[in-house]
């Protein structure tokens, strides 16, 4: 900030005068404000733009208006992988009420460099060996550089009002000038890039839950002990992202695991080099599998392993039918029908427990009891049916002898009870304890399992068979009476008007013969 003037350091530009109020040798007086010597500058202006208007008026209204035009300037970018240089944008506004300039920088969004105001109101001066003057409006012109503070500017263009400001002052305008383009905005304007805005969330909001779901092959048998595999694909349209299950036969030999590919994108593969695959995952243009390319009798690359998609479910057929009007999904069939299952051979009974429990000894290794109806069990463990028998036999003694059945419907069994009667000379009491009654005329050892008497059995006027005595139902309480009318679809009710109808029907038709 200090200069040398004969031999005496003082304040470079310093507008002090010296003593008396001279200039000291060598100083120059610097107009404050303007360029224009004192009187002369505003009235000039005045003079060559209209002389109408007064001078005070002018003035006034200058403070107000501001010159803009468009400019760039180049930055070099060292140590860059991507870009060499770039092109910075900018406005630079000239204030005619005292001949300042801002430049303001404008923004990029997700740039990295600060941008804004490069530099605040100020009078610039002049590029050496002119740094002792400011740049004024006859400066600016459109098409040509501007050098603020050894930094470079290019004017292209101005606005409306400048336009017209400049023509009426005399100043012949260049044609406008395109900016040049930016290698680094071009890079970033190419889709696909990471720090592009993509709408997520929507999409996540509109599929999450919706699940394709293919059933895929693979053929393995060509590398050692490979076989046929059969494989379960879960598409996610949330994320376009693939997982696949193995489904493991029984018996196969092989371990279950939890999954044969996690979750994730899967990119289009054609070979199964490894340095391909490690050049795949590093190029910036890899491509995954969509839901477009997932169709039935389809082929997919599974990091080189070749999937035929044989079958897929009802909601995938559904999607493919609403989105893409796909109506063929015939199932490709990659293996042969399996053999018809042969007839299990169960050996017969041999007579040691229950049949049932007999038969589920024989139908694993580990023994296990016989399961009952529990839902029958619970839903009809109160109902019971009681009907009044007697004894169909020619010994006079056994056919005055009263009983009554009991049949449970929780599990088909029946107990019959004795009337005890005085002076009959037969106990009564207990005549059958509560069991399950198998009917007449059945083989004992046999493989079948036995028939035994249920409720649609037993009505007024049936036989029933009771360890080889046949005992004639008479009667039913009223319970039982209405139980059979309410259940007539389980439970086939006949009557004693019906018994009586169709005899009639018979007698009627033998005499119509005679």
């Amino acid at each position: 900030h200090f200069d040398i003037s004969n031999g005496v350091p003082m304040l470079a530009g310093s507008e002090k005068p010296g003593i008396g109020g001279e200039p000291l040798v060598g100083q120059k007086n610097k107009p404050k404000y303007s360029v224009y010597p004192k009187g002369e500058g505003s009235v000039k202006i005045v003079n060559l733009v209209t002389k109408q208007y007064h001078l005070s008026h002018f003035i006034s209204t200058l403070s107000l208006q501001v010159l803009c035009f468009d400019a760039y300037f180049g930055e070099t970018v060292p140590a860059a992988q991507n870009e060499t240089y770039r092109i910075r944008k900018c406005k630079i506004y000239f204030y005619l009420e005292d001949d300042t300039i801002q430049v303001e920088e404008l923004k990029c969004k997700n740039s990295g460099i600060p941008q804004g105001r490069l530099i605040h109101r100020q009078r610039i001066p002049l590029p050496p060996p002119k740094d002792d003057e400011f740049y004024n409006i006859f400066h600016f012109n459109i098409n040509q550089e501007i050098v603020f503070y050894s930094r470079t500017f290019t004017v292209t263009n101005c606005d409306f009002f400048t336009t017209n400001f400049l023509t009426k002052l005399g100043v012949c305008l260049n044609d406008p000038v395109a900016v040049p383009d930016d290698p680094y905005s071009k890079l970033r304007e190419q889709p696909l890039r990471p720090y592009e805005r993509r709408d997520t969330m929507r999409r996540f909001l509109d599929n999450d839950g919706k699940i394709l779901r293919f059933y895929c092959f693979w053929d393995d048998t060509n590398s050692t002990f490979g076989d046929p595999r059969e494989f379960a694909l879960h598409y996610y349209l949330a994320d376009d992202t693939i997982e696949i299950f193995e489904r493991i036969p029984p018996n196969s030999g092989r371990d279950s695991v939890p999954k044969f590919l996690r979750r994730s994108k899967l990119p289009k593969i054609k070979t199964p080099n490894q340095k391909k695959f490690e050049q795949c995952e590093k190029s910036s243009s890899e491509e995954f599998y969509k839901d477009s390319d997932l169709l039935v009798g389809g082929e997919l690359n599974v990091w080189g392993r070749r999937m035929i998609i044989t079958d897929c479910d009802e909601f995938t057929k559904l999607y493919y039918h609403t989105t893409y009007g796909i109506e063929d999904f015939t199932p490709v069939q990659y293996k042969d029908p399996p053999p018809p299952m042969q007839p299990k051979l169960v050996p017969p009974y041999n007579g040691f427990g229950s049949e049932e429990d007999s038969l589920s000894s024989c139908q694993g290794l580990v023994l296990k009891p016989p399961q009952k109806d529990f839902h029958k069990f619970m839903e009809k463990d109160s109902n019971v049916l009681n009907f009044r028998a007697k004894m169909l036999t020619n010994d006079p003694v056994d056919r005055e002898r009263v009983f009554i059945i009991s049949f449970y419907l929780s599990d088909d069994s029946m107990s019959v009870f004795e009337q005890p009667q005085k002076n009959s000379g037969v106990l009564g009491g207990k005549f059958l304890k509560r069991c399950r009654v198998k009917k007449p005329g059945q083989e004992l050892f046999k493989s079948k399992s036995s028939e035994y008497f249920t409720s649609q059995d037993l009505y007024v006027g049936a036989t029933v068979c009771v360890s080889g005595i046949n005992l004639q139902l008479l009667d039913a309480d009223e319970y039982t009476l209405n139980y059979m009318e309410q259940h007539a679809e389980e439970i086939c009710f006949v009557s004693i008007q019906n018994k009586f109808n169709q005899q009639k029907a018979l007698l009627n038709s033998s005499c119509n013969q005679k």
